[in-house]
């Protein structure tokens, strides 16, 4: 028996809960992590063939655009992190709850806010 039921198929109508837009940038920062791990290795072994690569590499790293590449890999790091965190919580059962899910996200983004403050402020 088929369903009569309208299909919303406008994905910008659809508001997604506070855990699933957390759940989907975990997802998306380890793509980012797979790239960015790759782009850093690639740098380390150009660093690592003499001292001239390696004073190349300081001074290509030391540029606006790479310093902002180097900044979205830090953050997501730090988001992954504390993201795959809130994951292994939910694993052991820790949150799973509606109301527990919403608060596990805020205290996520409140961590990811203070971690990433404390990183930018060591770094600067």
């Amino acid at each position: 028996m088929k369903d009569k039921r309208p299909v919303n198929l406008d994905i910008t109508t659809i508001k997604f809960p506070l855990a699933a837009i957390a759940s989907i940038l975990h997802r998306i920062s380890g793509i980012g992590l797979f790239f960015g791990v790759g782009i850093l290795l690639y740098f380390l072994q150009i660093s690592l063939r003499s001292e001239a690569e390696f004073d190349r590499v300081a001074v290509l790293l030391d540029g606006l655009l790479m310093t902002s590449l180097l900044g979205l890999i830090l953050l997501a790091v730090i988001y992954h992190l504390i993201a795959g965190i809130k994951h292994l919580l939910l694993d052991l059962g820790i949150g799973e709850s509606k109301q527990g899910a919403k608060t596990g996200t805020i205290i996520m983004w409140i961590m990811f806010v203070l971690v990433t403050g404390v990183a930018v402020g060591l770094l600067w």
